[in-house]
């Protein structure tokens, strides 16, 4: 059965088609692409889960009894095993990596007639030698590629444009949902791990000279035919003001609901009954609303950024975790604020230097430390640490720490400078300052070398702050525009690691995974690109 909210969209949908026009002739045919090539190279292990596996505990379970540490795997941490870190900050045991990454577009875009056009585009994202065609190199024995993980429609959409005489645009179907700066909402093609984002859904434009007005509806996970109300949706209004020359102003609201089913226990009836007694094991479908206002333009030489949003709503999903025992917090809401800015001056001389600062914060919560008389408590309710959710960002800030997209519970500023010293080539020098908002409370330990020794093992409530300080990122970006189509990228940053993260924060995966690492040596990285588009 669909659950109300797609029977509505769904509705809406089919009440424009019909509207339209019955027949359309097909005018013109266009086909482009893109294929783009990166090579990296990371040290002292600043690879995340994706290529390494299980990450490495750092906390064992039995140090944080009845803490509420949260993340994947709930109780006790990482599946059971405790406080866990994909990052090591070290130079032995295989801290470096290197991989080439590819990724290949291809598209077909159809003019018909009465403003109707059908756009279609595959792509495939590959790692080098995923794929290599031969099973065993000293025997010969070949094969045919796994193909299992390649070619995917990553859009398809009709499009509708002037509909009933009016600047009203429908698209229907598989598509990209770019706003604003991409802060919070962008297709996922950036400096690396450039595999894409597509959403399944409708959007309708109002575009006029001074104004636009977006809404959009985008199915995010479909919780099966059967359930009445157990999918992801993600829904939006986004306006923008041209009014005044060289300057925007826009205001929206996104909103994330996840009505997938979440219990922290399946009980027989009597068991159900208690839990209702009590009110635990009551979780509200996930409701993240994010309200905010974004202002950019010229004015002269100077450009500027700045953009402010306030993150509520009930967070079962995100509380579910919360469990230090059986139950997690299932009051758990979204109550913060996040933003950006960047302003930036360009002088009319030799290279155009423009030097510029910028800032972010996303607020957050470590709330994993408990009282000596939560810990007498087993029954005691868990707090939950929710941080400013990043959403679908395009934003990347560090290669070393935001490489996903999903940093947060922390602020950063920068500094830095763009000169052109020829046409065809752009150089950007940049210094990024990172601290976290709400340090980890790790247990009372001392250190002897890289080590941390624990004082008092079977006092979990017994505990000390770690530092702030994330620590520093410097970068030197070159890129060359050989043409208009193609272009190359060099980049060489060096991550200067605070003891924040040496020691570890939760500031990965939106505030839910910990950064801390075996040492504490600085990362440096390195990569190269080439990219065409056709």
């Amino acid at each position: 059965m669909y659950s109300r909210h797609k029977r509505r969209v769904l509705c809406l949908l089919l009440v424009l088609a019909c509207t339209g026009s019955a027949l359309a002739e097909l005018q013109n045919v266009q086909v482009g692409g893109e294929i783009r090539i990166r090579g990296n190279f990371i040290t002292n292990g600043l690879v995340r889960t994706t290529f390494m596996g299980i990450p490495e505990v750092r906390w064992p379970a039995s140090l944080l009894t009845g803490r509420p540490i949260g993340g994947p795997g709930a109780a006790g941490g990482f599946n059971g095993l405790g406080i866990v870190s994909p990052v090591k900050w070290s130079d032995t045991d295989g801290g470096d990596v290197g991989f080439v990454e590819q990724r290949t577009r291809l598209n077909i875009n159809a003019d018909f007639t009465d403003d109707v056009s059908a756009f279609i585009e595959f792509d495939s994202y590959d790692i080098w030698g995923q794929d290599f065609r031969s099973l065993n190199y000293i025997t010969g024995a070949d094969s045919p590629g796994w193909t299992g993980d390649d070619v995917e429609v990553y859009q398809s959409y009709i499009e509708a444009e002037n509909m009933f005489d009016l600047p009203l645009r429908l698209r229907v179907g598989r598509q990209e949902l770019s706003f604003g700066s991409e802060w919070l909402v962008g297709p996922k093609d950036y400096v690396y791990f450039f595999y894409g984002r597509s959403f399944d859904g409708a959007r309708l434009t109002y575009k006029t000279d001074t104004f636009s007005v977006d809404a959009f509806a985008a199915e995010l996970a479909e919780g099966g035919p059967f359930e009445e109300d157990e999918d992801v949706w993600f829904y939006g209004l986004y306006a923008s003001c041209t009014a005044i020359e060289n300057h925007t102003f826009d205001l929206y609201w996104l909103w994330l609901r996840d009505a997938r089913r979440v219990a922290d226990t399946n009980l027989a009836w009597f068991g159900e009954w208690v839990e209702d007694l009590f009110n635990i094991d009551d979780y509200d479908p996930t409701n993240l609303h994010t309200v905010g206002f974004r202002a950019s333009g010229l004015i002269g030489a100077l450009d500027y950024e700045v953009e402010a949003a306030y993150q509520f709503g009930d967070a079962g999903q995100v509380g579910t975790t919360f469990k230090p025992f059986v139950y997690g917090d299932d009051d758990a809401e979204f109550d913060t604020w996040g933003g950006h800015f960047d302003v930036g001056y360009t002088f009319d001389v030799a290279w155009k230097p423009r030097p510029f600062i910028g800032g972010a914060y996303f607020g957050g919560e470590d709330n994993r430390d408990i009282s000596f008389w939560e810990w007498l408590n087993p029954f005691d309710q868990p707090e939950a640490s929710v941080s400013f959710n990043r959403l679908f960002s395009n934003s990347m800030y560090c290669g070393a720490i935001d490489a996903f997209n999903d940093l947060s519970n922390c602020w950063l500023g920068r500094a830095g400078v763009v000169v052109h010293p020829t046409p065809a080539f752009d150089v950007i020098l940049a210094a990024t300052y990172f601290e976290a908002i709400e340090p980890f409370d790790a247990p009372v330990h001392f250190k002897v070398g890289r080590y941390r020794i624990p004082i008092a093992p079977a006092l979990s409530f017994w505990t000390q702050e770690n530092s702030d300080e994330i620590g520093w990122d410097t970068s030197i970006f070159v890129v060359y525009h050989y043409s208009e189509d193609v272009t190359c990228t060099f980049q060489y940053s060096r991550f200067w690691v605070g003891d924040g993260v040496a020691d570890g924060a939760f500031i990965y995966n939106n505030g839910l995974i910990f950064s801390g690492g075996r040492d504490d040596k600085d990362a440096d990285f390195l990569a190269a690109e080439m990219r065409i588009k056709f």
